[in-house]
């Protein structure tokens, strides 16, 4: 999904979005998308685009063709009146939806486009992470590929407009229906494409890029009202209309009057953050608007930083808009300090009315419907907003920064989210709630997770998740994360997840994380980096399989063994249900067994828990836990049990410290009730008996918690007595296992548990979720055994809100409870209030019936029901008071056969119940009628009303009486009320044929997407429903009898009947006169589901009940026609390039038509682009300096295409010899400019161009538009930066002070002609002094590259042997000069050895590129000179200079393709070399910035030489390819003259031919540069060869400094006034210091350890700059600087991994013991070997044997094995520079070089394998070299 980009061939990193709004149901505007193609072959452009009308589409300013088609609007069937061919509308919609993923609007590129190359970047987000599980090092990677050519961008702009839109937008309207609704529009998340509904994008969640919005609306949406006198003659107050506001993705820039229509308001926005189209969001309307303040209580940093908030909602609704978003504070500045500061620039959430769904988060803005808004006085859906406020909220960090990497990983996403929001629930609500929810939520998990559900991680399945599944995705992913956590605290070394995550954030905020797309592959990976744990066997078993365990378990203590022997037993049920299923255990993976650790928490008799670790890995086991009291302290007389129970009686007579002391919660000791003997009776308090007495002392333990730590999520039966249930009630603080001691004792009905339920609901120390769950516990001691115990003490516990009876014996079962006025102040007692009701309605009789004193309870409750002074709304508690009701009315037995026919009567059914009965209705009645006078939230009160009758009628108690349901399902009924009168209506005869059709009238048009949803999807459910209920009695009995018949004579066909019921149902559905045989439902069927208005869902609902009640048409076979939307562009066949060459003078062609190919060049296809590779050849406007025409195979497969300006005609006739022809100067050197300084120039103006303050000047200034009509009289010399780049490319400068000059003309005419302080005339200042900091560095760059570009005489040159085939010599490379010259004169051969002279490649250096217009003589058959020099001294300006990495880069190319051609000369064959290594730098061809200081260590300059450890990128955006630089082979220098790291002079060097160059793998190394040349967006760039920042190290660092005495004068930033220095800031420019360096550090500024390291020497830097030497501030610098290099070389520090550093020991052992490498086991002895000049030739720092590298190996000195290779391959160099190719140690050396390589091949096998197996040992370092 996320390569999509390349395989369409662009990508998009810009889009502007103009859009006017009229709020009758119309858009209006354009699209500015700018398009980056990736491909030369590019034509055309398809985006997604459904609804709009394009009007017309421009690119690059010219007029496009273009086809618009919306496969989805134009399905069609063969016969639209048959209903029975619903199925071939199944099939077409499922066709046009996967056409429509292509792309619904195809845009030609025109002619007069041309595609120009900039440059490569890294394809980002293409990693693969199935191969391994290891954790990978954070950091660039190096599984990147190689680079994709990156072309100048495209700017497509798309007229369009959009009215009554189906998808994506949502007008809402005033109707007749809702005559005071509010106008406004937004978008909606109405189907999966909704956003390609509403603007031209790429709709793709991993498509992202930089937005602007400009929204025009009309100011107001209602007229003014003239200010009136009233009778007295002053004016009435006007009420003032709400201004239109519009609230969009991104910041606010500014809001601005229309400048041509003072009645409209333009509203900008900007998003720059990279967003995908799918979570860009906008609402227009009068909105209110509340700002939501910082909370003063923050700290001032954090207080500081957080960003704005702002809420919105429809006038009428500001009331309750502060108290629903009060929340909203709080939980940003949670998630921010727990997290990570806040990924966007501000929030904002608006109520809006129609949402379908609940929430519709988008980037910053959170769309909410309108119902999740209250009031002050609201309990229970304040409860709700907050989470689901605080859940969107939580999405901004992960779910819309960071996204699922695949649809598989979609579990992560949503589940990390639902975790944060936890984290916050537990802040805000606290932990009590916290884990009552987690227990709640996983018992919910077990039972739905039984064997229907699959993994909730599926990386084989590459579609969405499944609506169906996606709720129990979001219900146990949140779990598995919560018990990952408690695995991974457990670890030692971890926190848990509260380390991990902000890891995973920070990583997304700097740009780490590809793409910010998060897989469960690398989130795995950081689990175990920080943690060091295995989490394979975790992820196996609760990511990537299904079901959850079983556990039984048992207890009993063996006073022989003194230890608790627990019996554990293992069920899957999961797994156990699908057992003989083979394909659902192989789609669902249930797993048959988990293993893991389980603590066991065991109270021991004296009071003290000990915690227990079982480790389960058998279903069935029997585990000993050792006892730790001894056995006498057991018995109950011990001086210890004695003080306990002093302490129990302390604490009953009041004393709460000592209750507090003993742990307890229970503190009902101190209740009166439990204290009088008279009040115990009153309350039939049951006491233990002596029995038990004597049972609950002869216990060893108080009680055992199973799963104390909350590790599973498993369904876990344990036994215990009820006494150690009731003391783990009473005395165990955690309220998990306060719940399940409850639980259990719910399931021993004994008249102690109800007392002591009574006693847990009374005390109000126990949390009030535990009380609720006691008091409907008590309803199971509330049966006949215990003379309905139970019932009394819910009524009992009643009683406390209602007025006491006169009588104090007053039977309880006779009263009547007359409630007090209501007073919810206290919440805990409100929600035990509503449990005690619930409780109390569940009471049954054993036949099923509900107490008649419960019924009348319940209509007492509310005939008396008083809210008068009650500051709290008591709407829910009215609707439990009516749902409870109905409950207690309907009887729990299972009917008989045919009882809910409503042509038989219940004969049970007394005239008491007939009387209750009534009375219940008459109070519903009374409520609905209050309902609609004084409206409760939302008409919740009407929909519990309506849920009444319709529980009642499904019972049979009450006829169905359509005139409830039907009048409240029209429109103009608030949407919930009409949703439960539809579910009313449903549960009736609704196919009659009028009623159908009013129902598919409603599928159909209604205004309200949610009731469409609604009655379609209910439509299917209904029959089911009523089948199930006997409505089609008739058919339905036959069919069962034949069932019956047919299971009685074969008994094992029974589940093949099961099966078969959902069939026969079908079969009567079909066959009914009035649902099969309907013909409304035939009629219209099809009609509705072919409208092209029709909303998606209800679409799908409509086919899937023609499905079950209609039987379809097989469809005949479809023709075989593809349908392709055409293309506005022929695309011409490219000729074939002519194969058979001669291999020695490949000619070119002259004009016209493709050039023919090189021979030695393969001719396959570039392998990431699907055209055809010589298509790019046929336009002759595509730029390409094409490199790839002369490249290697391996180049060819880094970067597929290279472009420069277009060439002109080909003419040339020179004979090119090693695939460089120099026959001929580029048009842009005519003048006579050098390459240097030409590629000085071009680089220049393109860092240029791309400066912010350069739009200015990019074209000539037109005096029309730019308003400026006296420009030409003024300025008589225009200059732009265009002419300035076209003069440069004509060669009409003849050096690059020509193009300064240029520049600065073009700078003074700005200055001339704008005055000071204008606009123009600052931009062109700011441009002036970046060109001056750029022109300074290139001058340096230039004067030392030309310095040092004069070879020295070979003579001084030690003896080389260049093997040389000699066919063809190659030519002479030109040198560089500064002064104009003309063509390069060939020189007559001579027998010199070759030396390599400094070259920068070019255009001329291609056979293709820019030859003259005359042939330049045959190059003559002398072989060249060829020098190749260092590179000039590095002066440290803190930059690395871009220039001499080009020309370095340019270096290696020439030699790269010189080498590649001798060699597929010689051989005759174009096939390339089976591994084309990247080889050590040689001298001068490293970029500046792989240089250092001269206090580099030895060992650091050879480790140096490797690039794979420290890959040089460029420093600047201009490089034209900048990832080849550590891959191009270069040819081998002498390592004595090396000067990569020094600043001396260097040196001429010699060279062998580059047949000698190691074969070193690239297959790792490419990844691994195209990684790190791809700088992410949101962090600075960085260089490839920095390492990345490792916070932890950094801070580490600063903590060790912190500690030293002098480290106080650097803590904090310097005061001119405090610290008496008032020249200070005059001194320096920079000033640092360590609280200053702390602060960026935590805010996340640094992106690499070297970042850090200079902030903190330019602290020490700045303190010797500005006092004195050996003054105090200097030794307290010098003394916290010796510390910090000491800490800071630690930190540093890079190493090999443990298996690549055992695999290179090993090879090393081999190689020692092999005979050839006799010549190279000692270092060499010049006086022992006579040989005395040996260190004059090889340099002493350079000399290299087997037994220095083997020590240099052992002691750690190699960070990466292309190092090792490095050295073994200078050892070998050095025997050849001095002994010569030819000598008899020369030819031992290039054996030994053969050994060497397939020694290597064998260790990197050997380590891949390791890896890919899951090798255990240490985690990697943070950077680490791949050995494949």
């Amino acid at each position: 999904m996320q390569r999509e980009h390349i395989r369409r061939g662009f990508s998009i990193s810009h889009q502007k979005v103009v859009l006017e709004i009229d709020f009758s149901g119309c858009l209006w505007g354009y699209t500015e998308i700018t398009v980056v193609p990736t491909s030369a072959n590019l034509r055309t452009i398809h985006l997604h685009s459904r609804q709009c009308t394009i009007h017309s589409v421009t690119v690059a300013s010219h007029q496009a063709d273009f086809v618009h088609h919306d496969p989805l609007a134009h399905v069609n069937i063969s016969n639209p009146q048959d209903s029975h061919t619903y199925p071939e509308l199944k099939r077409k919609i499922h066709s046009a939806l996967a056409e429509g993923d292509e792309g619904e609007l195809s845009i030609a590129i025109p002619k007069e486009v041309s595609l120009r190359q900039s440059g490569h970047a890294a394809a980002s987000g293409l990693i693969s992470e199935a191969a391994s599980p290891e954790p990978q090092t954070p950091g660039p990677s190096f599984h990147t590929p190689a680079p994709v050519p990156e072309f100048m961008p495209i700017i497509v702009h798309i007229v369009y407009s959009l009215r009554n839109p189906v998808d994506g937008i949502q007008f809402v309207l005033p109707t007749d229906a809702y005559p005071y609704r509010v106008p406004h529009a937004y978008t909606t998340p109405s189907s999966p494409d909704a956003a390609r509904c509403w603007v031209p994008c790429v709709d793709n969640l991993w498509e992202k890029c930089t937005w602007e919005f400009e929204f025009v609306v009309p100011r107001y949406l209602e007229e003014q009202e003239v200010p009136r006198r009233n009778e007295d003659g002053d004016f009435e107050e006007v009420q003032e209309s709400s201004p239109t506001v519009v609230i969009c993705s991104g910041d606010l820039v500014e809001q601005v009057a229309h400048p041509n229509n003072s009645n409209k308001t333009i509203f900008l926005f900007a998003q720059t953050v990279l967003t995908s189209v799918q979570q860009v969001a906008f609402a227009a309307g009068p909105f209110h608007v509340y700002p939501i303040a910082v909370e003063s209580s923050s700290d001032e940093v954090s207080g500081a930083s957080q960003p704005l908030m702002h809420a919105f909602c429809l006038p009428g609704h500001e009331t309750m808009l502060r108290s629903s978003v009060s929340c909203l504070r709080s939980a940003m500045s949670f998630y921010s300090t727990e997290f990570g500061s806040y990924p966007f620039g501000s929030y904002k959430v608006v109520a809006v009315d129609e949402l379908p769904v609940q929430r519709f988060d988008s980037s910053t803005l959170s769309l909410i419907t309108v119902d999740l808004l209250h009031g002050d006085d609201a309990i229970e859906q304040a409860i709700e907003t907050r989470q689901a406020l605080s859940h969107a909220l939580a999405c901004q960090w992960i779910g819309i920064n960071i996204q699922q990497k695949a649809w598989s990983d979609t579990w992560l996403v949503h589940g990390l989210a639902l975790y944060i929001t936890g984290l916050f629930i537990r802040k805000a609500l606290g932990m009590n709630e916290y884990r009552y929810r987690l227990k709640s939520d996983m018992q919910r998990a077990v039972e739905w997770d039984n064997g229907s559900m699959p993994p909730i991680c599926q990386p084989q399945h590459f579609d969405p998740p499944d609506s169906a599944t996606l709720p129990f995705v979001n219900l146990k992913a949140p779990l598995v994360l919560h018990i990952l956590d408690r695995r991974l605290g457990k670890s030692g070394t971890s926190l848990g997840l509260s380390r991990v995550l902000p890891k995973v954030f920070l990583s997304a905020m700097t740009g780490e994380m590809q793409n910010n797309a998060l897989s469960t592959h690398s989130f795995l990976r950081t689990c175990r980096k920080v943690s060091g744990i295995d989490l394979r066997s975790f992820a196996e078993q609760w990511i990537y399989g299904s079901g959850c365990p079983a556990f039984g378990f048992s207890a009993s203590f063996n006073r022989k063994k003194m230890a608790v022997e627990i019996t554990m037993r293992q069920e899957a049920p999961a797994f156990k249900a699908l057992e003989h299923n083979e394909v659902s255990k192989t789609l669902l993976k249930p797993v048959p067994f988990f293993e893991g650790q389980m603590t066991v928490r065991i109270h021991e008799a004296d009071g003290t828990p000990y915690e227990h670790v079982l480790d389960i890995r058998s279903p069935f086991k029997r585990f000993e836990v050792p006892f730790n009291t001894k056995y006498k302290r057991i018995r109950r007389n011990t001086k210890r049990y004695l003080a306990r129970q002093a302490a129990a009686q302390a604490a009953a007579e009041g004393d709460a410290e000592a209750a507090e002391a003993m742990g307890l919660i229970d503190m009902g000791f101190g209740l009166e009730i439990w204290e009088k003997e008279k009040e115990r009776e009153n309350w039939k308090v049951a006491d233990w008996t002596e029995e038990d007495e004597q049972v609950m002392s002869g216990a060893t333990y108080e009680w055992i918690r199973m799963d104390a730590d909350f590790e599973w999520i498993a369904a876990i039966a344990f036994e215990q007595p009820d006494f150690m249930w009731v003391s783990q009630l009473q005395r165990d603080r955690d309220v998990v296992a306060q719940l399940e001691a409850v639980h259990a004792l719910a399931k021993q009905p004994t008249a102690i548990v109800s007392s002591t339920l009574t006693k847990t609901v009374l005390v109000s120390n126990y949390y009030y979720r535990i009380r609720c769950e006691a008091a409907m516990a008590l309803v199971n001691c509330a049966i006949r055994r215990l003379d309905f115990l139970g019932l009394f003490h819910l009524f009992k516990l009643f009683m406390r809100h209602c007025y006491e009876p006169e009588d104090p014996s007053q039977d309880l079962f006779a009263h009547t409870y007359v409630p007090k006025p209501n007073d919810f102040s206290d919440l805990a007692e409100y929600f035990v209030r509503k449990s005690l009701v619930n409780a109390i309605s569940q009471v049954r009789f054993e036949n099923g019936k509900t107490p008649s004193v419960v019924r009348q309870f319940l209509i007492d409750q509310l005939r008396y029901n008083d809210n008068t002074a009650n500051s709290y709304s008591d709407a829910f508690y009215i609707c439990t008071l009516i749902s409870t009701s109905a409950c207690a009315t309907v009887s729990t037995a299972p009917p008989e056969r045919g009882e809910l026919l409503r042509e038989e009567v219940r004969s049970e059914h007394s005239a008491e119940d007939v009387n209750l009965m009534k009375q219940a209705m008459d109070e519903i009645s009374r409520y609905r009628s209050m309902d609609r006078l004084i409206p409760s939230p939302h008409n919740v009160v009407t929909v519990a009303a309506l849920e009444f009758y319709l529980v009642l009628t499904v019972a049979n108690l009450i006829p169905n009486d359509l005139r409830v349901f039907f009048p409240l399902t029209r429109e103009g009924n608030y949407t919930q009320v009409r949703l439960a009168a539809f579910d009313g209506l449903f549960m009736s005869k609704w196919y009659t044929p009028a009623i159908m059709r009013y129902v598919l009238a409603v599928m159909a048009n209604d205004p309200s997407r949610v009731i469409r949803r609604h009655v379609a999807r209910s439509a299917c459910q209904s029959l089911a429903l009523l089948v199930s209920m006997g409505e089609m009695k008739n058919a339905l009995k036959e069919a069962e009898s034949l069932l019956i018949e047919e299971d009685g004579s074969m008994p094992e066909k029974t589940k093949e009947a099961k099966k078969s019921e959902v069939d026969v149902m079908i079969k009567v559905l079909r066959k009914d006169r009035e649902i099969g045989k309907n013909e409304v439902l035939r009629e219209f069927l099809m009609p509705i589901a072919l409208a092209p208005d029709v909303d998606h869902e209800v679409r799908w609902g409509i086919i899937k009940l023609a499905d079950i009640v209609l039987r379809g048409v097989e469809e005949a076979p479809p023709k075989v026609t593809i349908h392709l939307p055409p293309t506005p562009v022929a695309e011409l066949a490219p000729q074939l390039p002519a194969v058979k060459m001669p291999v020695k003078v490949p000619r070119p062609l002259k004009t016209g038509g493709p050039p023919a190919r090189s021979p030695l060049i393969p001719s396959a296809a570039p392998p990431k682009l699907k055209i055809l590779p010589s298509s790019s050849q046929i336009r002759g406007s595509i730029p390409s300096a094409i490199p790839s025409a002369v490249a290697t195979p391996s180049e060819k497969a880094k970067r597929p295409i290279a472009p420069p300006p277009p060439p002109p005609k080909l003419k040339s006739k020179g004979k090119p010899t090693n695939g460089i022809k120099h026959s001929h100067v580029p048009k842009a050197q005519t003048g006579g400019m050098s390459i240097n300084d030409l590629r000085a120039c071009r680089n220049a103006l393109k860092k240029i161009k791309v400066h912010k303050n350069a739009v200015l000047f990019m074209q000539p200034v037109d005096p029309v538009r730019d308003h400026a009509p006296n420009y030409y009289e003024v300025i008589k010399h225009p200059m732009d930066l265009s002419t300035l780049g076209a003069q440069l490319e004509e060669g009409m400068h003849k050096d690059r002070f020509a193009f300064e000059a240029d520049f600065r003309l073009m700078i003074a005419n700005a200055k001339q002609y704008n005055t000071p302080g204008s606009y123009a005339h600052n931009e062109a200042i700011s441009l002036e002094v970046f060109f001056e900091k750029l022109w300074t560095r290139i001058n340096k760059t230039l004067e030392a590259a030309n310095k040092f570009a004069e070879p020295e005489p070979v003579e001084n040159l030690p003896t080389i042997v260049v093997k040389q085939p000699a066919a063809k010599p190659p030519p002479k490379a030109p040198s560089i000069s500064l002064a104009p010259r003309p063509t390069p004169q060939a020189e007559p051969q001579t027998p010199a050895r070759p030396i390599i002279k400094l070259k920068v490649g070019g255009p001329s250096q291609n056979k293709v590129a820019d030859p003259p217009k005359q042939a330049a003589p045959k190059p003559k058959g002398r072989k060249p000179k060829i020098v190749d020099e260092a590179p000039p001294p590095y002066v440290d300006d803190g930059s690395h200079d871009l220039l001499q990495e080009v020309i370095a880069i340019e270096r290696e190319k020439d030699e790269e393709k010189r080498h590649r051609k001798s060699i597929d000369l010689s051989k005759g064959t174009p096939t390339p070399p089976p591994l084309p290594p990247p080889p050590p730098k040689p001298s001068g061809s490293g970029p500046p910035g792989k240089r250092r200081k001269t206090t580099a260590t030895e060992d650091d300059e050879i480790l140096a030489l490797t690039p794979p450890a420290k890959p040089p990128v460029p420093s600047a955006p201009s490089s034209s390819r900048p990832v080849e630089t550590p891959i191009a082979p270069t040819p081998k220098s002498t390592p004595g003259n090396q000067r990569l790291k020094k600043d001396k002079a260097p040196e001429p060097v010699k060279v062998e031919p580059p047949v000698e160059k190691p074969r070193i793998s690239i297959k790792g190394k490419e990844k691994e540069v195209a990684a790190n040349a791809a700088p992410a967006p949101p962090r600075p760039p960085k260089t490839s060869g920095a390492t990345p920042l490792n916070e932890k190290k950094c801070k580490d660092v600063l903590k060790s400094i912190s500690k030293m005495p002098e480290y106080g004068i650097f803590a904090q930033p310097v005061d001119p006034e405090r610290d008496g220095c008032p020249t200070y800031f005059d001194e320096i420019e920079h000033p640092m210091d360590f609280g200053t360096i702390s602060d960026r550090l935590n805010a996340g500024k640094y992106s690499t350890m070297e970042d850090f390291g200079k902030d903190v020497d330019l602290v020490f830097s700045n303190c010797r700059k500005f006092n004195p030497p050996t003054t105090y501030p200097v030794n307290c610098a010098d003394a916290v600087e010796r510390v910090f290099k000491k800490e800071w070389s630690k930190a540093t520090e890079k190493k090999l991994s443990w298996a690549e550093k055992r695999g290179l020991q090993g090879l090393m052992t081999t190689l020692v013991k092999e005979d050839i490498s006799w010549v190279f086991r000692e270092p060499v002895d010049p006086v022992l070997l006579g040989i005395p000049t040996y260190f004059e030739v090889i340099p002493r720092k350079d000399a290299r044997d087997l037994r220095t590298i083997r020590q240099k190996l052992d002691v750690d000195k190699y960070d990466s094995v292309a190092a090792f290779e490095a050295d073994l391959e200078l050892m070998v160099r050095n025997a050849i520079t001095f002994n010569g190719a030819e000598s008899e140690v020369g030819v031992i050396a290039v054996q030994f070089r053969e050994r060497v390589k397939e020694l290597m091949v064998i260790a990197r096998s050997g380590v891949t394998k390791k890896r890919k197996e899951g090798e255990k040992g240490t985690p990697q370092p943070t950077k680490k070299v791949k050995l494949s």
